[in-house]
């Protein structure tokens, strides 16, 4: 029996939270971040601008790009780039706004891109139509 406790212990300790002002607060019970052995898991990101706690004023790309935008602030907390980046998932309300997003998307990654999957979803936090979410490596 010790040896679980043991082992429950040292996975516990693995866990690293990631917080930054440069983003928005969790809106939930979740973290902004968590590190396990070296991979970074940055939890969905609204287009919400952590200065005004409002969404960016704009349509898709301004959404996207602010995402994004605390995506990428999330992971500089964590001292990473988004470089380190090996997945990304991305939620839309209106798969229409598809090629807007993929443009703005596009603009954030230089040479290999991460994998990515894009789903269309019935609605997202706050009515947002758009968040994206990443699996990053050290």
């Amino acid at each position: 029996m010790k040896r679980m406790y043991e082992t429950q212990y040292d996975k516990k300790k693995m866990k690293k939270q990631i917080n930054t002002s440069a983003a928005p607060a969790a809106i939930g019970p979740y973290s902004q971040a968590i590190e396990a052995n070296g991979i970074v898991f940055v939890s969905g990101q609204l287009p919400i601008d952590p200065a005004t706690g409002a969404f960016a004023e704009g349509g898709i790309k301004e959404l996207t790009r602010q995402s994004l935008t605390n995506m990428k602030n999330i992971l500089a907390e964590a001292g990473l780039t988004m470089d380190n980046v090996v997945k990304t998932t991305v939620f839309l309300a209106d798969m229409a706004d598809f090629a807007e997003m993929n443009e703005v998307y596009a603009s954030f990654f230089e040479g290999v891109c991460p994998a990515r999957s894009a789903v269309a979803v019935k609605t997202l936090p706050k009515e947002a139509r758009v968040e994206i979410e990443c699996i990053a490596v050290r």
